[in-house]
């Protein structure tokens, strides 16, 4: 099998893509390399350039004969959603779109997409399930669910077969810490706080007058590893029945962002400093989700989702990272 994965010099894509060359399929990832790292790539053929560009898409889909597409890139930081709309719908959909015409034009019927719990909006019942409202309180939120109507609406025109994943926080990084969570700037909370744990420089948390068990916000943390491993098995389901589903990838809990300093001091034994500010905009109370349809119909076990274990891997990454 032969798939090619857009956004693969990313976290995910890359951690998905190592994962993939261990179960033997042929990759090839497609990056401009404007948020991914070449060193990233530990496996398969980097390609830079951008998923939009058509003339591109057309050239290797041709050259290469892919049995599918694993589509992460995009643009993923919910408060520059909320600044620069115009940008992410542009590359969020408008990109999309090519990718998915070049699919069709080229007979690629299979199609896993890295979707968001910010399809979702704010919670009206945790954890939530597949069956909860989506209602986007934010323009990154809002391209994730254009993204997924237009798989819909591709599959009843094209054949196209695809599983889109509603994940939360990703977190953690690789067993050997030779590829980890590196963007620039740091937006993600774990490696914030571990910054802030190394330099002694404060972090803020945004919000202290949320409705939860401190004040502060509730998140969803899955290891990369096991989003991993969702994708894989996201994209043997589609292909072996000829279908296509959506699925919530979470751990059923969550934790405050307070909490998460406490967790973090206790695996390192570090102070983490951290500031009270305001709320920013466009951010969820609480995003919790439900992994019940994932494990009944994938057989996805997140085995790696464990706070400590995901914080420990994060900090190793941190303290040893190569780019």
């Amino acid at each position: 099998m032969k798939v090619l994965i857009t956004g693969g010099a990313g976290y995910i894509g890359s951690h998905t893509n190592m994962l993939l060359c261990e179960k033997g399929i042929e990759t090839v990832i497609i990056d401009d390399l404007s948020d991914g790292h070449a060193e990233s790539v530990i496996c398969g053929r980097l390609v830079r350039g951008d998923f939009g560009d058509r003339e591109l898409l057309d050239k290797l889909m041709k050259e290469e004969k892919f049995d599918a597409v694993v589509h992460f890139a995009a643009f993923a930081s919910v408060p520059d959603s909320v600044k620069r709309p115009s940008r992410y719908y542009r590359n969020n959909v408008t990109n999309m779109q090519t990718l998915l015409d070049a699919c069709v034009d080229n007979g690629i019927k299979y199609f896993v997409f890295s979707s968001s719990a910010a399809t979702f909006g704010a919670p009206q019942y945790t954890p939530m399930d597949e069956g909860h409202p989506q209602e986007p309180i934010n323009p990154y939120g809002m391209t994730k669910l254009i993204g997924e109507k237009l798989l819909a609406d591709y599959e009843k025109a094209y054949g196209i077969r695809y599983c889109a994943f509603r994940y939360f926080c990703a977190a953690g990084d690789s067993k050997n810490s030779i590829i980890g969570e590196a963007h620039n700037p740091e937006t993600h909370l774990i490696p914030v706080m571990i910054k802030a744990a190394i330099s002694g420089k404060p972090f803020s948390v945004f919000g202290t007058d949320y409705d939860t068990r401190d004040g502060s916000c509730i998140r969803d943390f899955i290891h990369v590893l096991d989003l991993a491993e969702a994708h894989f098995l996201g994209l043997k389901y589609i292909m072996e029945n000829d279908t296509s589903d959506a699925f919530n990838l979470g751990s059923n809990t969550g934790f405050t962002v307070l909490e998460m300093i406490k967790a973090l001091e206790k695996v390192t034994g570090k102070t983490v400093p951290y500031v009270l500010a305001d709320r920013r905009e466009g951010d969820p109370q609480s995003l919790v989700a439900s992994n019940d349809k994932a494990r009944s119909i994938l057989g996805w076990d997140p085995v790696h989702s464990g706070i400590e274990e995901i914080l420990l891997d994060a900090w190793n990454w941190e303290n040893n990272r190569r780019y």
